[in-house]
């Protein structure tokens, strides 16, 4: 998690390598680190008689090898450092107790919060079989490892400490990004910021959005997080990254996403927010052609006829793939929420998919389209259809004569 190095830590690794050369040091930081491992607390408070608490230990990286103290590979830790990457919450509380400060860096930038989130339990079994060992034991690790954390919080960790690297992540950053999903709440409750942005401009929404995480999107939404914070490099909300993500390939193969997108749109997203170039949610979904997505923002009052910077409409977008244009149904519903049809950018380019030779009945077609003025009653039928969308369409169906609701939602024949 990059290479700055605070100058206390580094004089203090630096001392502890001195202390090696000695063997009655040696033998008590060898002996000091299996007790904070075992959590043996007796022998923990009798060895820092001898060591400060807040002195790394410089210990053999394997000291049951056989080899002889010079061949070995040697690593230093800071006592707390040891028990918070380990989960030991016993050892943990004993140092705690006995003055180790939680605020203490190592060479890399860490604290003794950072390295506990850093190296949290997995906690999908999906890979191990039914009654596996790792499954029985999981519930005892997870505990241990939320006790740690609380022990951490409620002796002054500071939960607002950002790594010393170029990212700048606080721990709730971490948190999303190591999938540590128990620790949101627990990190928010002791006053985490759920709205500080890293040195990307992300919030731990934006990323859990990003990666379509709806448990920690759920979590972080009930602890405060604004759902409609841009990111200020881009001008992208929540919303448009889970609708990407959602979106792209591997979003259609694994149909994932709807849920978070729903969960976003429920809690006040606004469907149409502009990006810095003027994208909507529609655009994207429309440029990835995913109709589950398109269908769940029209839900959502989404504006079919919104343009970016560049006079790209969100049908611009969607003819812009030809695996989207053999979807002649969903761009038939399209058309008939799009007015005035715009189908070419502000350069006057019409979109790469309907220029292929595949289509060029269907290019024809749609140009004709674009040229012709509609009448009046065609006009209010798309504002019908804009204003009630698919979600109330069945009870206007209730409401209105067939012959009037076909008419309002019979759509184009792009096959002949």
């Amino acid at each position: 998690m990059g290479n700055i190095t605070k100058r206390g830590s580094r004089e203090l690794v630096a001392g502890g390598a001195e202390a090696l050369e000695e063997g009655p040091a040696a033998a008590l930081h060898t002996r000091l680190r299996e007790a904070i491992l075992r959590e043996d607390c007796p022998t923990i408070h009798v060895l820092l008689r001898s060591h400060p608490v807040n002195q790394p230990m410089t210990i053999l990286a394997n000291p049951t090898s056989p080899r002889l103290l010079l061949n070995q590979q040697t690593q230093s830790a800071l006592p707390i450092h040891l028990a918070a990457e380990h989960h030991k919450a016993q050892s943990l509380l004993c140092l705690l107790e006995h003055g180790a400060d939680p605020e203490v860096r190592d060479t890399r930038g860490l604290t003794a919060l950072h390295l506990m989130l850093l190296h949290w339990p997995i906690t999908s079994t999906t890979w191990t079989k039914p009654g596996n060992r790792i499954q029985r034991i999981l519930p005892d690790i997870q505990s241990n490892s939320v006790l740690c954390l609380r022990t951490l919080c409620e002796h002054g960790a500071q939960v607002n400490a950002r790594v010393d690297n170029s990212n700048k992540p606080s721990p709730l950053h971490l948190a999303i990004t190591y999938g540590t999903y128990p620790v949101l709440s627990i990190l928010a409750q002791n006053g985490a910021h759920v709205n500080a942005a890293n040195e990307s401009s992300l919030t731990p929404l934006h990323m859990a959005a990003d990666i379509l995480n709806k448990e920690m999107m759920e979590t972080l939404i009930a602890c405060g997080a604004h759902v409609n914070c841009a990111v200020s490099s881009t001008g992208s909300t929540a919303l448009k990254l889970a609708v990407c993500t959602a979106s792209s390939k591997a979003g259609r193969l694994l149909a994932a996403g709807v849920g978070c997108i729903r969960l976003l749109l429920i809690h006040g997203a606004k469907v149409n927010a502009q990006d810095h170039e003027g994208q909507t949610a529609i655009h994207e979904a429309c440029f990835g052609g995913r109709e589950a997505i398109i269908n769940l923002l029209l839900e959502f009052e989404a504006n079919v006829n919104i343009l970016t910077r560049n006079g790209e409409s969100p049908i611009y977008m969607y003819l812009q793939r030809s695996s989207n244009i053999r979807d002649t149904g969903l761009l038939a519903r399209l058309l008939y929420r799009s007015y005035p049809l715009r189908l070419t950018n502000n350069q006057g380019i019409l979109p790469a998919g309907i220029m292929l030779p595949e289509f060029r009945l269907l290019r024809e077609t749609l140009i004709k389209l674009a040229q012709k003025p509609l009448t009046l009653e065609d006009i209010c039928k798309r504002h019908i259809r804009n204003i009630y969308g698919d979600k109330y369409k069945q009870h206007l169906k209730q409401l209105l004569p067939v012959k009037i609701w076909n008419s309002l939602y019979g759509y184009y024949d792009l096959t002949s």
